[in-house]
């Protein structure tokens, strides 16, 4: 365990930081399943301009690297794009 308190301060941060990371996560894993899931190609356009925004906030933060943000946002819309 961390003995010095600027230690034990980054200890605290780091604690805080992995729980917002991990809730952002499984937010994004989420809506990137709600694109892949949807029936009908309206319906699907719009849940990917939500995911595509929400991608891009998530790599501004640096929580996914932002090829990782490019490439998620790449293959879904090739996919949205095969539907009819």
């Amino acid at each position: 365990m961390a003995q010095h308190p600027s230690a034990l301060k980054r200890a605290r941060a780091s604690k805080r930081r992995e729980l917002r990371n991990t809730a952002l996560k499984t937010r994004m894993k989420t809506a990137v399943k709600r694109v892949r899931t949807a029936t009908d190609k309206e319906k699907a356009l719009v849940e990917l301009k939500k995911t595509t925004k929400l991608l891009d906030q998530m790599a501004a933060k640096g929580i996914i690297h932002k090829n990782k943000a490019a490439n998620s946002k790449s293959a879904l819309t090739k996919l949205v794009n095969k539907m009819s």
